[in-house]
């Protein structure tokens, strides 16, 4: 995810098809593991589900839009389930469990 107008297709496309987004910090060795483990366990079909990733540092404007429309604070690592245009689901940090976000979907 690079730009604001990503981020409308993302919520359009989560009508059809539930997406997540998983925003870290290329610096933060907590985020660095959060991703690590969650890349190690997810294993959901790109058909059931479609990850996008958000390097926060870099698009930091981005990560912004994504907690207001969404309407929760903003963390590092973050996931966030949306299903329909809203935001079903969210944890961070140690709460990060592809295991457990499969059960959300």
């Amino acid at each position: 995810m690079k730009q604001i107008t990503q981020l409308d297709d993302i919520i359009s496309e989560s009508f059809h098809q539930p997406v997540i987004i998983f925003k870290h910090s290329t610096r933060c060795s907590i985020s660095r593991m959060a991703l690590k483990q969650f890349e190690i366990h997810y294993s959901a079909p790109l058909d059931t589900l479609k990850p996008y990733f958000l390097d926060l540092l870099a698009y930091r404007e981005l990560s912004n839009e994504i907690a207001s429309r969404f309407n929760v604070m903003h963390q590092s690592p973050q996931l966030l389930l949306i299903k329909e245009g809203k935001c079903v689901y969210t944890a961070s940090h140690s709460d990060i469990d592809a295991d457990e976000l499969i059960t959300k979907i």
